[in-house]
């Protein structure tokens, strides 16, 4: 039965202002609709986005990663990160931070943006996403994976570096949803800009929680890597 990885139920911790997120892909026209219509700002040449994530609670453990050179388009914001009792929640910024250190390794996400992943210390990496050449978004794991919707495209940075990306699969919250990995899911609604999912094991137990409060969440499930974004979308992907 499913169970979530403790490893990845760790405290989150206060992140800096420019750190943490990734984001995906839109082409050029849905970027500039999105910046004026969606409250998501597009990500031209030079510009930087932001997006949140966190962690998970106890038994499963939830994470997501994966890989044209579109122009992804990301949320704007600070970071934060925080534990209370058995739910995990923080949020990530972005905004192509530069670094002095070589990337352990680089890859192409699937709307041809590229990652450099760089390894800060322990269970703490950073993902530095780069669309047609410039800074587009930053995701961290901190104490917690990180995870970023950006405009379909769904990224997940998880605590041991991996960077799992896909396109698609997403579901509208509030609502309970059959995911990858045989996961339920339970979505709702808290406040404006704020959504709740409960990943529930095959014995009914809820495994994890992961709350996107202004900020989109990622983790990773045992393999199965989930995103649930500010507003309220979910994906999961394995």
């Amino acid at each position: 039965m499913n169970r979530l990885n403790r490893r990845h139920v760790v405290a989150a911790t206060v992140l800096g202002t420019a750190a943490v997120f990734l984001a995906s892909a839109c082409g050029p026209s849905d970027a500039a609709s999105d910046a004026a219509g969606t409250g998501k700002p597009s990500a031209p040449a030079g510009s930087t986005a932001s997006s949140s994530t966190t962690g998970a609670t106890q038994q499963p453990a939830a994470s997501a990663t994966t890989d044209a050179p579109a122009q992804p388009v990301g949320k704007a914001g600070g970071t934060t990160g925080s534990t209370s009792g058995g739910t995990t929640s923080g949020s990530s910024t972005t905004g192509g931070t530069g670094t002095s250190q070589r990337p352990i390794r680089t890859q192409t996400l699937p709307d041809g943006s590229k990652a450099a992943i760089y390894q800060l210390g322990d269970e703490h990496y950073r993902a530095d996403v780069t669309a047609n050449g410039e800074p587009f978004v930053t995701l961290e794991t901190h104490g917690h994976d990180a995870g970023i919707d950006a405009n379909d495209e769904f990224i997940v940075l998880s605590l041991d570096g991996q960077l799992h990306a896909w396109m698609g699969g997403d579901n509208q919250g509030p609502g309970t949803f059959k995911v990858a990995g045989d996961w339920t899911v339970k979505v709702t609604k808290v406040g404006e800009l704020h959504f709740r999912a409960q990943v529930i094991g095959n014995d009914g137990a809820v495994d994890a929680t992961i709350d996107a409060d202004q900020q989109d969440v990622g983790l990773d499930a045992n393999g199965v890597y989930i995103v649930l974004s500010d507003g309220g979308v979910l994906s999961a992907h394995e």
